[in-house]
């Protein structure tokens, strides 16, 4: 059985799912797993291969949900995708980023914060 906090993470997805595929991306998988990590979605934006961090916020006294995505979590993302891009064969000669969706609740709305090329495998952990 899933926890409050599972069924909240699955929603945020989901949210952000049909949000970038409103803005023409195409998803590719959700939720790849692998000893590294996990990356929510990953998506493509015409040639692009677009590895998706989603971060859902229902309280800000601790920072909003752009600002949890710390050098930390960066490096397992860019582990885990380097992992995925090893195993897909297919996508080692197209360009690829990261990309951030931030969730955070106003009022009783959903604030969208899409951060496009949010940071880089730059840090050689690829």
């Amino acid at each position: 059985m899933k926890t409050s906090q599972q069924i909240l993470g699955t929603r945020a997805e989901t949210f952000a799912l049909e949000y970038l595929e409103d803005q023409g991306l195409q998803l590719v998988e959700r939720n790849f797993s692998c000893r590294y990590g996990e990356i929510d979605l990953i998506l493509k934006d015409s040639d692009t291969l677009v590895f998706t961090e989603v971060r859902f916020r229902t309280k800000t006294n601790y920072g909003d949900s752009l600002s949890t995505v710390n050098g930390t979590k960066q490096k397992k993302l860019i582990k885990a995708a380097s992992f995925y891009l090893l195993q897909q064969k297919c996508y080692d000669k197209i360009p690829c980023r990261f990309d951030v969706i931030a969730l955070d609740t106003h009022h009783d709305e959903i604030a969208v914060d899409w951060v496009k090329n949010a940071f880089g495998m730059e840090h050689g952990y690829y």
